[in-house]
């Protein structure tokens, strides 16, 4: 909330909380489902580093932009730090290069995007539906 909205609307009014239908992503065998589910329906992941600031700062900007409903796209959270071996068979697995943060999209078993840093939210993901 910018000093602005501080100064005319107030502290005391409770900020409405955007959340999105994240998938834990925290196991191995997850991965054959996504590539399986990619087959009909677009499978997106969300590479997350909860100790970076550019992480935490491009995360919170991709919740506040995502508008995609959950019968047209399924969304993988990934904390990186505590998953670190499925990171590592995603880039094995899908031949993307490890980035944190990082999107990726799935479609039909193969990666049809991926994006890091800022380069995430600049992703128009309705043109994956």
């Amino acid at each position: 909330m910018g000093l602005f909205n501080k100064l005319f609307v107030g502290d005391n009014q409770a900020k409405e909380e955007k959340f999105l239908p994240w998938i834990p992503l925290n196991e191995l065998p997850q991965l054959d489902l996504i590539k399986t589910k990619s087959n009909s329906k677009t499978q997106v992941i969300f590479k997350h580093s909860t100790r970076c600031g550019i992480s935490r700062m491009v995360m919170k900007q991709f919740v506040a932009l995502y508008k995609i409903a959950e019968k047209d796209m399924d969304l993988y959270y990934l904390d990186l730090l505590n998953y670190l071996g499925v990171s590592n068979e995603i880039a094995d697995k899908f031949q993307v290069i490890h980035e944190s943060p990082q999107l990726i999209v799935i479609k039909n078993g193969v990666v049809v995007l991926h994006a890091s840093h800022g380069a995430i939210n600049d992703v128009d993901l309705s043109r994956f539906v």
